[in-house]
């Protein structure tokens, strides 16, 4: 296990080096172009290499590079094209372990456990592996199910997680220590919400409760179905559930030869789809078409079908805090409100702390002042220098801006990207955004009480601000007849912010140099004191050329 902690530190500490290498040190000796040439066959280089690392690895770095994938808030978009191949599957465990697993967390022998095992796993992935099996008679006629699959984890895997989340905490830290990554993204805040979902997939009771939850909430839709879970047979490193393998959703021709539409399908799943963001505010996160089976049912009109779930180890929910943020951020831009928007943004946590909300809000109010009433059709007749105007004022914010996305935004574009591929490989011409329509305008008309809430938390919050008025007034004049006012300019702050860093780096830097200078000069006299002064002066070195930040 040390050896795979080591090669994780290992490579983050390569590609660290090399990104500040090409990034900030040659750019300084003039090669910005070349280096600005050459970024994008580097970035896929770096991907491929670290492909190959999880390939290698298996257990959670794979999870993590498909991870990765998905933040393109973070990341360029050719480390996460290149991660997107990242496929999670990988040579199956020796079956005597398997077998080992299942009967120490049964308490039983396998052959008592179930009727029949097949021995042949019928998938194979980095936390676990899933199996056909039979249930003993006495269990099947209980649960009115004979054939069923077992999902058991591999055997250690917790050990290897607990490796592998230790060694993406270590590297969390070192990227919250460069000023560069940090004004950008929460590193180690990012660690933590995988970990979180990482240690939800290898507790199967935790999918069990989720798969429960979904049941619940379409147990009065006969369109929509999940498998039975055999209590007695699962654990939280087994889980037993009903065998409902049926039409895949993908497997257009098997569709038709069932007598089955497709189109209808498509309609369906989208219909489903919305249902689960809207109304339920909890998705399935990995919709993708092995996760969906079409079960064909009898019906009076002729063949009908229903849409079968499977897999819900990764769930995505929409909580009333993140309802309710973007309702309110929905209601600022209505009312042009570019104050509301930020404190929106906020709320919703797609902005970290350290972000310029001032010069956001002057950013957001430009473009509302310029194009606040204009219609669509409008904005694609404007002239284009007006666009790069804007981009010019506001272009340092905007490369600038940290801005991170919560787990749960990317969980549901995850889940709606993967159901329109659905979609399309069903019907070519489907637009699954018709099927939004009857419930955004539910949504919009206020029909749904989150609404009504909403409008009254905001009906509270100016009625509050109004009761405050007075007294804040007051507080104002009172301050300024004592010359206490201060008047904030964002631009220059930030000015002096650079030069006040530049002033310190330089300072740290000269330092450097002498450690530097004094241990080259002592190695020369064979003084090992030399070693220790030149590894003390990396961080600073490091710190002046605007890489680390010293604590």
């Amino acid at each position: 296990m040390k050896s795979r902690y080591r090669r994780i530190l290992r490579f983050a500490a390569w590609a660290l080096i090399q990104t500040w290498w090409f990034e900030l040190v040659l750019p300084k000796f003039g090669l910005k172009g070349w280096v600005a040439a050459r970024r994008i066959a580097r970035y896929r280089a770096m991907a491929r290499r670290f492909s190959l690392l999880a390939a290698s690895l298996g257990g959670l770095i794979i999870k993590a590079g498909q991870f990765a994938s998905s933040r393109l808030d973070i990341l360029p978009a050719a480390i996460t094209a290149e991660l997107e191949s990242l496929q999670d599957d990988v040579a199956p465990e020796a079956f005597d372990r398997i077998c080992a697993q299942i009967e120490e967390e049964m308490s039983l022998p396998l052959d008592v456990a179930f009727d029949s095992f097949d021995a042949q796993p019928i998938a194979a992935a980095s936390l676990g592996q899933a199996y056909r099996a039979r249930l003993a008679p006495r269990l099947a006629k209980d649960y009115g199910v004979t054939d069923v699959v077992v999902k058991v984890l591999r055997p250690g895997i917790e050990e290897i997680v607990d490796v592998d989340l230790r060694a993406l905490r270590r590297i969390g830290q070192w990227l919250s220590r460069i000023k560069l990554v940090a004004r950008r993204t929460d590193a180690p805040a990012l660690v933590e919400e995988f970990a979180a979902v990482s240690l939800d997939e290898i507790n199967y009771r935790h999918e069990s409760k989720n798969l429960e939850r979904f049941r619940t909430n379409f147990e009065t839709d006969s369109r929509v179905g999940v498998p039975d879970v055999v209590w007695e047979r699962s654990t939280r490193r087994v889980l037993t559930l009903e065998d409902v393998t049926a039409i895949k959703i993908n497997d257009v021709p098997a569709l038709v030869a069932a007598g089955i539409n497709p189109n209808a399908v498509a309609a369906e799943l989208a219909r489903v789809t919305f249902e689960q963001i809207f109304n339920h505010g909890f998705f399935h996160a990995d919709p993708h078409p092995g996760n969906i089976f079409v079960t064909p049912r009898a019906s009076a009109s002729g063949v009908d079908f229903s849409l079968t779930f499977i897999d819900f180890g990764m769930m995505g929910e929409i909580g009333d805090p993140l309802r309710d943020g973007l309702q309110q951020f929905i209601f600022a831009l209505v009312a042009r409100d570019a104050r509301g928007s930020v404190d929106a943004m906020q709320r919703l946590g797609v902005l970290l702390p350290s972000a310029d909300a001032i010069e956001l809000e002057m950013a957001i109010a430009a473009v509302f002042n310029r194009f606040g009433g204009v219609g669509v059709a409008e904005i694609t007749q404007t002239d284009p220098k007006v666009f790069r105007e804007l981009a010019i004022q506001f272009s340092d914010l905007v490369r600038t801006l940290p801005f991170q996305l919560p787990e749960d935004f990317l969980m549901l574009l995850r889940s709606i990207s993967l159901i329109s591929g659905v979609t399309s490989a069903l019907n070519r011409d489907f637009n699954m955004w018709d099927a939004v329509d009857p419930f955004a305008r539910t949504l919009l008309s206020g029909g749904g009480t989150s609404t009504v809430t909403a409008i009254g938390r905001q009906v509270l919050t100016v009625l509050t601000t109004l009761s405050q008025l007075p007294q804040r007034l007051d507080s104002v004049l009172t301050r300024l007849d004592q010359g206490l006012i201060s008047i904030r300019l964002p631009e220059l702050e930030k000015r002096v912010r650079r030069l006040d860093g530049s002033t310190r780096r330089l300072s740290v830097g000269v330092l450097a140099s002498a450690l530097i200078v004094g241990g080259i000069l002592l190695r020369i006299a064979g003084d090992e004191l030399g070693n220790v002064l030149l590894i003390a002066s990396i961080p600073l070195a490091l710190h002046a050329l605007g890489m680390f930040r010293l604590p």
